[in-house]
This record gives C-alpha cells, sequence and structure tokens, in this order.
C-alpha cells in the first residue's frame, strides 16, 4: 500500500494505536508529537512515548511547539501525505487538518456524541457509565464533531478505573484505527453527521476544581469519583486535623456498608484502615497520597504515624 500517512500522537494511549499500526503494515511516514521537555531536579529532557516508540521504528519525527508555524507547514507538504491520523493530541489548526486529500480523523475514547471534551474515560466512571467505546470521526472546525466513521462499544465493569479502561480503549482503538484507514483506502466508509440532542454528557478538561471529592455525595458517586480519577490525577479532598489543613490524594477505596453513629466525614482509623464515615457507611480508603509523600497503601502509613481522633475531611 502505498498511501502515505502523518500519525500524531503523544501519551501511551496513542503507542498502542501506533503500534497497531505498525503491526498492519501502515507504518506512517512521519509522526508529529509534543516537543522533548526539562523533567526531574536534573532538568533531563523528557520524550514523549510516541517519540520513543518512533524512534525505535525509524520514523521521522517532528516536534513542532507552534502548529501554524510556516516551516512546519511546509515540511508538511513536502510530505505529501494522503491522510492523516491523530489520537491524544492538541486541537489542529485547520491549515493541517485540511491538508491531505483523505482527510484527518481522530479517534476519541467515547461513543460520540456522547462524552465531546478532553476527558471522556475519566468522566464516564464518575458519571457510572455501564458502557462506553471509541469512535473515529473526521476532525472538522468544532471539537469533536466531525462526521463519525466507525464506533466500538466496551462495557464499564464495576472494578474499572480510568487506568483500566484507559488501557482497554488504547487496545481497541487500534484495531479500530486500522479498520478505518482500510476502509478509507478503499472507498468503503460513509461517513455519519453527528446528530447533537442536548442531553449528551460532556467530558470537561480535567482541572484543580473538579477533581475534589465532594462528601456530601451518595456514597457510590464518591467511589466512583475515586475511581474515575485514579491513576491519574488522584481523587482530591481536604484532611483536616484541628487548625491544620492540608490536601490529600485517594486513589482507591472501596465502601462499607456499616451502620454506625458517627458524624459524617469523620477519619475513624480501625483495624488498620483509614475510614471516612458517611451516613450510608464508610469509605475504606486504601491507597492514599500525603502531601510531599509517595501514594501508599493506607496500612503501610498507619505503621509509621498516628493520627488524632478529630481528624476529618472536607
Amino acid at each position: 500500500m502505498n498511501k502515505r500517512i502523518i500519525f500524531f500522537g503523544t501519551p501511551s494511549f496513542a503507542v498502542k494505536c501506533l503500534e497497531k499500526m505498525v503491526e498492519n503494515n501502515l507504518k506512517p511516514t512521519a509522526v508529529v508529537t509534543a516537543p522533548d521537555r526539562p523533567e526531574g531536579r536534573g532538568k533531563r529532557m523528557n520524550k514523549s512515548a510516541v517519540k520513543e516508540f518512533s524512534e525505535t521504528q525509524k520514523i521521522t519525527v517532528l516536534q513542532p511547539s507552534n502548529l501554524k508555524d510556516g516551516a512546519f507547514i511546509k515540511k508538511l507538504n513536502q510530505l505529501k501525505p494522503d491522510l492523516m491520523v491523530v489520537v491524544a493530541f492538541r486541537m489542529l489548526p485547520k491549515v493541517v487538518w485540511s491538508l491531505p486529500p483523505l482527510g484527518t480523523f481522530n479517534l476519541h475514547a467515547s461513543l460520540l456524541p456522547n462524552y465531546r471534551g478532553a476527558a471522556p474515560i475519566n468522566w464516564a466512571i464518575i458519571n457510572k457509565e455501564k458502557e462506553t467505546g471509541i469512535t473515529t470521526f473526521f476532525i472538522n472546525e468544532e471539537i469533536d464533531s466531525g462526521a463519525i466513521l466507525l464506533q466500538e462499544k466496551e462495557p464499564i465493569e464495576e472494578y474499572d478505573t480510568a487506568g483500566s479502561l484507559h488501557d482497554k480503549l488504547a487496545l481497541k482503538g487500534g484495531d479500530l484505527i486500522c479498520k478505518t484507514i482500510f476502509n478509507i483506502f478503499k472507498g468503503s466508509i460513509k461517513p455519519q453527521k453527528q446528530v447533537w440532542k442536548g442531553i449528551e454528557s460532556l467530558a470537561p478538561k480535567l482541572n484543580k476544581e473538579n477533581v475534589f471529592i465532594d462528601w456530601s455525595q451518595p456514597i457510590k458517586d464518591i467511589l466512583a469519583k475515586i475511581k474515575g480519577l485514579s491513576p491519574y490525577p488522584g481523587a482530591k479532598s481536604k484532611w483536616i486535623d484541628g487548625t491544620t489543613t492540608y490536601f490529600i490524594k485517594i486513589f482507591e477505596a472501596e465502601i462499607i456498608e456499616e451502620k454506625h453513629n458517627f458524624d459524617s466525614n469523620k477519619v475513624i482509623i480501625r483495624d488498620k484502615k483509614i475510614l471516612i464515615t458517611h451516613p450510608s457507611g464508610y469509605v475504606n480508603c486504601i491507597i492514599l497520597q500525603f502531601p510531599n509523600k509517595k501514594r501508599m497503601k493506607a496500612t503501610d502509613i498507619l505503621n509509621g504515624n498516628t493520627f488524632s481522633d478529630k481528624v476529618e475531611v472536607s
């Protein structure tokens, strides 16, 4: 197959898709990924996951800081792509996505038009959905609103976190991308216009405010928030010990349905467990992270620390 493909992507989710393309003889002419970034105390330059994989495959790597840069646009034109594929990358300007004759399509980790936005996997878990999926669609001027090419469903299990669902969708995504490319090249795909009814859920970018746990919510909603933000960025909460307040993150928890006489939001240490009281029982915090510490199991935290009986969360 002599068609020329350019692939846009940065994180590990995109690598799974790129691996599948290489396996299926759809190796891109070039990849576009984020610039290397200084990381750690020594400020060592850190490569994106896509760049690291591409270098092992001897694929040309482009790393523009500005997607409208004239030199970058000139390089894209010189590469003469027939098709461009986007996975987990920033928004492309029209001068880029309109370039290839066969179009530019994106892989989105939801069943569009549901969960348009930057964090579809997280919000599907947070909202206690039973099913999600992946969609390939042609990019246009509006975010996640282009014509749908192919979709595939994926059940959300009770045990799923954002991390486990991410991994399942990444594996499925690679297959769907290859299927989409083959069908575009054969001319056998019929794009379907998205129909927005106004009742669909959205997936806004995670920020400093929307990652906080609301302890007044039903206990199952609290657990869903923790699972939907694990392993990254973590569900945040205030930890209040008398006059001292700091922020913790909870990465794993379970519900204990048990009657008690405590006020809500109290931290109870019992049987080497960190329990937070709720009208419906307890939230058993299994993995947590305190300020300037690594994430740890509650049992390990309690081995080296003691807490007063006045601690509460907010």
